[in-house]
């Protein structure tokens, strides 16, 4: 159906994990804050599995509007689209890079200044 060997995919799942983890500190939040915030939405999770989505396990994309419910921030946020926690209206879309600069190389177009890029997650 989608074809995810684009980098596309990897950079979002980066984009999210950091996000979580991020937003959660910002508001100086506890994991076990953030998972009562959650139960109070009728998400039942643990500080382990709140860890691992923090951490790159996969985060369940029916649970993102309780996450960010929970971290007092859009969904839109979450995902990277907007640099703002309380803005749904994505931010102007950034234009793609030319095919084989080496910004589309790096992959890092579509990261925030926020996100660290894949190479500096992966060491």
């Amino acid at each position: 159906m989608f074809n995810d060997n684009d980098d596309l995919a990897v950079d979002r799942h980066l984009i999210v994990t950091h996000r979580l983890r991020a937003r959660r500190v910002q508001l100086g939040l506890t994991q076990k804050q953030v998972v009562t915030r959650l139960a109070r939405r009728g998400i039942r999770t643990t500080n382990k599995t709140l860890s691992s989505f923090e951490h790159g396990a996969g985060v369940d994309v029916v649970r993102l509007p309780e996450l960010a419910a929970a971290l007092d921030c859009t969904v839109t946020y979450l995902l990277g689209l907007t640099e703002d926690p309380t803005h749904w209206e994505p931010d102007r879309p950034r234009p793609l890079p030319a095919q084989g600069s080496h910004e589309a190389a790096q992959g890092n177009w579509i990261l925030g200044p926020d996100v660290p890029t894949r190479a500096t997650h992966q060491t």
